[in-house]
């Protein structure tokens, strides 16, 4: 497990994957899974984790090691994003012993006509978006300390929302627990809540070079 999200010191800066490659092969906490590599900006290509498409079995395993890592800050609740962040947040909650978790919305429906809203922008995403908290569910977050948990932490940018949302309907966001945490950019984006974040491992970004092979990218901290 990987508690700082950490790049590990036996990890190359500039590891070629392969000029054919399509997967990328890594652990999250316990559990090696393998993830489609795509391409999302011109030279540049993320390691896919739809934590939807892997089970059960991976999800009650990662939800019970990420309640480990969390269990020391005392949480009273779990919130997460939707879509993925759902089944973490049940199995999360579940290994924490609690009863209630909290979701925050990406799509306004019917109940959150009123919604509190906080702007985020995602890695994976074109589109500007907004996170919306359901004000009839403020009560379950205030004056309570909370974990706040999703699939994967990128450019920090749904992170840092979900981190001020939470702020913002009275909830004291004592930690962030995320299944990955993917290169570094997310430590510039969260800043002081940088401390925050426990995972269960970490991946890097991959680069695409003229001769049509692909480096993984671990940031200018790498040695």
């Amino acid at each position: 497990m990987c508690p700082f999200a950490e790049k590990s010191a036996d990890r190359p800066s500039s590891n070629v994957v392969s000029a054919t490659t399509s997967t990328y092969v890594t652990k999250v906490g316990s559990q090696e899974i393998s993830l489609p590599l795509v391409q999302v900006a011109p030279g540049l290509s993320i390691a896919l984790l739809i934590s939807v498409d892997h089970g059960i079995h991976f999800a009650e395993t990662a939800g019970k090691e990420l309640a480990d890592l969390l269990r020391p800050f005392e949480i009273d609740i779990v919130a997460s994003v939707a879509t993925m962040g759902i089944p973490l947040a049940i199995e999360v909650t579940r290994a924490l012993g609690l009863d209630d978790y909290v979701i925050l919305h990406k799509t306004r429906k019917i109940h959150l006509a009123d919604a509190v809203s906080e702007p985020v922008r995602s890695i994976t995403t074109d589109a500007s978006q907004h996170l919306l908290f359901d004000r009839a569910r403020t009560v379950a977050v205030e004056n309570k300390r909370v974990a706040v948990v999703d699939d994967v932490i990128s450019t920090g940018g749904s992170s840092s929302a979900a981190l001020n949302l939470v702020r913002r309907v009275g909830g004291d966001p004592v930690v962030f627990g995320a299944l990955l945490t993917e290169g570094w950019e997310w430590k510039a984006r969260l800043g002081d809540d940088t401390e925050k974040v426990r995972a269960l491992g970490t991946i890097p970004l991959f680069r695409h070079r003229p001769d049509g092979s692909i480096v993984e990218d671990w940031g200018p901290e790498a040695p």
